[in-house]
């Protein structure tokens, strides 16, 4: 049984006057995920609309290391 599975199961047994104690932290845990998506998608969406032609350019990560005083 996944747990997705074992949380709906267990859900028939929460009485009716606790589910807004089951609602109010499954909305908490969620509602930062949601928000990560839209800013990870609004990222990448400003990424993709840069207009600078240099944008895709890699850098080793060795390079970058010793750019930033990491070696």
């Amino acid at each position: 049984m996944s747990d997705r599975e074992k949380v709906l199961s267990l859900l028939d047994s929460v009485p009716e006057y606790k589910m807004g104690y089951v609602l109010a932290y499954v909305q908490g845990i969620t509602a930062d995920e949601e928000a990560d998506e839209r800013f990870c998608q609004r990222l990448m969406e400003e990424y993709e609309q840069d207009p600078d032609p240099e944008k895709d350019q890699l850098f080793p990560l060795e390079e970058c290391k010793k750019e930033w005083g990491l070696d």
